[in-house]
């Protein structure tokens, strides 16, 4: 494994090393300590097909499943696509509903907050890119925090926070956020936030799902959500990723905020993307307010 600095707070490219093939028990704990030291691992040229990624990703645990009742991947998962191709090749418009609900990923936000076990880790690949847009910008909220005014820092430290799906999507489309799929879960209550049990790195955890704060009224509660994304999301915390063909990038949720940026809608898109669900080994169950 060889590996060169994406940004100079967090994030790496590891080279010397095929997916498809890796070893569970020699290869991955590597990639798994890298994964908790830096928040972001690329890899460029991988052929990741649908079964390779699920046995990768299963290695950071278990396959997030949204269809499902215990979000757990049942059988017969598919890898989801983020993409605006249908099923019979055509794309969709740029003011369709489902092209809005991509937008809706180019708000500042970590996947799953909205979930009663959200995500340890997104793992995405390209398997269409467009000519030109269509970079996925990823935040470190670890390195946020560390830089963090003391005054600010004391208003989040103790803060718990409270997450809905349809919170984001309304941000984008009144008639969105009115999907029932964005309302399939309760209110979802964390810290703000999170420690790394594998080296006790503390990150900021918060998303555009975020919409309450305990303790304080909501136009107080919304300002103070905005003021710290705003912070976290500085340019100086940034990295932008351009997508080729074959990249596979895998970021920290608990330690990362990520958007999409805007791209041609006439052009074809399509990334595959799972999510890995938390688990208490990785701090889910300190993260539940008391």
């Amino acid at each position: 494994m060889k590996i060169k600095t994406l940004h100079s707070r967090f994030g790496i490219e590891i080279s010397g090393v095929d997916l498809s093939t890796l070893d569970e028990s020699t290869e991955f704990p590597a990639v798994r300590k890298a994964f908790d030291d830096y928040s972001l691992l690329l890899f460029r040229r991988q052929d990741l097909q649908p079964d390779d990624h699920l046995r990768f990703g299963r290695m950071f645990g278990p396959i997030e499943d949204r269809e499902a009742e215990d979000l757990q991947a049942r059988e017969g998962y598919e890898v989801p696509k983020v993409s605006n191709v249908r099923d019979d090749g055509s794309i969709t418009a740029e003011m369709d509903l489902h092209t809005l609900h991509l937008k809706s990923n180019m708000l500042w936000h970590t996947d799953s907050t909205f979930l009663p076990v959200p995500a340890l880790a997104n793992i995405i690949t390209a398997k269409i890119v467009t000519a030109t847009g269509g970079a996925t910008e990823i935040a470190s909220s670890r390195a946020a925090w560390a830089d963090m005014p003391e005054k600010l820092k004391i208003r989040i430290k103790k803060a718990s926070i409270w997450h809905r799906y349809s919170h984001s999507r309304a941000k984008i489309s009144k008639e969105l956020a009115a999907l029932p799929m964005f309302h399939k879960w309760d209110d979802q209550h964390w810290k703000a936030i999170w420690a790394n049990p594998a080296n006790g790195e503390e990150a900021v955890y918060i998303a555009s799902h975020a919409f309450k704060v305990d303790g304080l009224d909501d136009d107080e509660g919304t300002a103070l959500i905005e003021e710290v994304v705003d912070f976290c999301t500085k340019p100086q915390y940034v990295y932008s990723h351009d997508w080729q063909v074959g990249d596979v990038l895998i970021w920290d949720e608990r330690a990362t905020l990520h958007r999409a940026t805007p791209w041609p809608y006439d052009q074809p898109r399509t990334l595959n993307s799972i999510c890995v669900s938390v688990t208490d080994s990785d701090g889910l169950a300190e993260m539940r307010p008391d």
